[in-house]
């Protein structure tokens, strides 16, 4: 029996609109939040007998770039349906020789270098429905499920691709790509590559006590890295768009093998031993 008939998937995707296809028989489903509204309607369909919940991050037309995107909204409302497991496959530039185009990286590590994007529940502030969430500190320094990690990388492998185990992820605040002495820093520092939607994603996931794992996909050499003309969106679309029938296949495996319930990491308790002040949904 598909976990369908609960009404309540598990189990959701935050991607590009190109992934809508590995889902079957699909529900578009609006969810309102207090933080305002996601980027889209959730996508709501079953694969391998496992109800999934597919969440466009720029929305379906891609007009939202990186620093509007409402993340607040977005893993509300992901939440809200039942979602307790997230999958996050996104584009990033390589920031070391080695990590060339259609890389797959699942990273354990984050820094952020945004500047402007709200990153909290728990910031005092009154909400609409007269809650009003006190300020919490969540635990933070692994920033990835464990249990998802390893989910996707037994997946990767199942499939022919050569995943990398860890690695740094920067998020920078976009929407430019980064300068040559801006890449060449991040390279410096060791780390693996830089994207734009990576945070407060990861964050705002472990606040709402749900795993969550990112799937980091390669499509450029990072303008530190490489010589000539730099980082063009058209070269990273490209190299996405050529990835995408494995990428999608990658996903349904990674789905179907998940545990069924949260369970194995220490996710679901990351909000132990606080008064938050905020029902969660």
């Amino acid at each position: 029996m598909s976990e369908r008939r609960s009404g309540r998937p598990p189990v959701g995707v935050i991607g590009g609109s190109g992934l809508y296809e590995f889902l079957d028989d699909v529900t578009e489903v609006t969810v309102d939040t207090p933080y305002g509204p996601p980027s889209d309607s959730l996508s709501i369909g079953d694969i391998a007998g496992r109800t999934v919940a597919f969440l466009p991050r720029h929305g379906r037309r891609h007009t939202l770039p990186p620093h509007r995107i409402n993340y607040r909204a977005n893993l509300w409302a992901l939440r809200t349906v039942g979602v307790r497991q997230v999958l996050a496959p996104g584009a990033v530039g390589g920031l070391q020789p080695e990590l060339g185009p259609g890389t797959l990286v699942v990273p354990d590590q984050l820094v952020d270098r945004t500047n402007c994007r709200e990153q909290t529940y728990y910031d005092g502030k009154l909400r609409p429905d007269g809650q009003v969430p006190r300020v919490v500190h969540a635990p933070f320094a692994d920033p990835y499920c464990p249990v998802g990690r390893a989910t996707v990388l037994d997946a990767a492998r199942t499939n022919g691709w050569r995943p990398v185990d860890g690695g740094t992820m920067v998020v920078i605040e976009g929407p430019r790509f980064s300068t040559r002495a801006e890449s060449l820093w991040y390279a410096q520092a060791g780390w693996s590559t830089v994207g734009m939607t990576g945070h407060p994603e990861a964050v705002l996931a472990r606040e709402l006590a749900v795993c969550y794992t990112a799937l980091s996909l390669v499509t450029d050499h990072d303008s530190g890295v490489e010589v000539g003309h730099g980082v063009t969106q058209q070269e990273v679309f490209t190299v996405f768009a050529q990835n995408l029938d494995r990428l999608r296949v990658l996903l349904a495996d990674a789905v179907k093998a998940l545990p069924p319930d949260q369970g194995g990491c220490a996710c679901a308790d990351a909000l132990a031993g606080t008064e938050s002040g905020l029902t969660l949904p």
